[in-house]
């Protein structure tokens, strides 16, 4: 499919399309905040990718697809670079949680919209005017705000955490995946598309992570840690991984990465609803300024 101009009915499907993403991908940050010190990083991602795979799978049996996924795969190299891209952001993602709150660890994620806003041009050269810089540079002022929590000597020393900083890597890997998805895809299905790369991204996982696989006592884990596994397996892989090829189809990538801008707030819901306190109300200056970038960034 190629790109749909703004406005019309199919922009406002992958605008649909990213708020729901930017629900569920923050609910993995307050689920993952909690279990990341009982599970290793690559056990947890390489079970979880398997699992979405499987559901992504059926779903593809139930609408008669399977000839498709089958001609989807004449070069299965572009679902290997998908896949360690979007393993390196998965695993750094809960390797970082391990000492990051969750808040500043979704701050640093809202840093992927002005990175993929630069791949997108050196990929597709989408262009950035002048409005969408000004909305990019305002929720990064935001973001950098909530990771020195509200701390202008921290700020100036750049004393950022070593969740944080191992997170921003995965975040560099997320923001270059956006736009090459568009570059790699051949016209294939975005459902059968998901599929392939859901699938390469758990066997690189597995392959890498063997180790602590085979070391985890799987049935010695809490319940919670089995909520986190399905949760981020069905509604932060299948489905988030879905919502965004989807967005990518028809929006410029500067715009599908907007929506990581709300991430921030929408785990200040989650930390709620998990009994979890708020962070310091300065930090939510920061907040506030990711909300107002991404105001300017969906304004045509």
């Amino acid at each position: 499919m190629t790109a749909l101009a703004e406005p019309g009915a199919e922009a406002r499907r992958g605008h649909l399309a990213m708020l729901a993403f930017s629900a569920l991908i923050a609910g993995s940050f307050s689920l993952g905040g909690q279990v990341a010190n009982d599970i290793a990083p690559s056990a947890l991602n390489a079970v979880r990718f398997a699992i979405a795979a499987a559901v992504v799978g059926v779903a593809i049996g139930l609408r008669g697809g399977w000839g498709d996924a089958g001609r989807a795969l004449r070069a299965p190299w572009r679902y290997a670079l998908l896949g360690g891209l979007f393993g390196v952001y998965f695993v750094t993602m809960f390797e970082g949680l391990k000492t990051a709150p969750p808040v500043s660890a979704a701050a640093v994620f809202t840093l992927t919209p002005i990175m993929s806003g630069i791949f997108g041009y050196l990929l597709l050269r989408q262009a950035m005017g002048g409005r969408i810089l000004l909305a990019l540079s305002l929720g990064a002022a935001g973001a950098l705000w909530v990771i020195f929590r509200a701390d202008l000597a921290a700020l100036m020393a750049f004393e950022i955490g070593r969740g944080e900083a191992i997170f921003f890597w995965g975040c560099v890997a997320h923001a270059f995946y956006t736009p090459f998805v568009r570059v790699l895809n051949r016209g294939e299905p975005i459902l059968v598309f998901t599929f392939w790369t859901l699938s390469t991204t758990a066997v690189i996982i597995g392959i890498h992570g063997w180790s602590e696989i085979a070391a985890t006592d799987w049935g010695g884990l809490r319940p919670l840690v089995w909520i986190a596994i399905l949760y981020t397996a069905v509604a932060a892989s299948s489905m988030t991984v879905f919502l965004v090829q989807f967005a990518t189809m028809r929006l410029p990538s500067s715009k599908v990465m907007a929506y990581t801008y709300l991430t921030p707030s929408w785990v200040l819901i989650w930390e709620l609803a998990l009994g979890q306190p708020l962070p310091p109300l300065l930090v939510l200056g920061g907040v506030a300024l990711t909300v107002a970038a991404l105001v300017l960034l969906l304004k045509d």
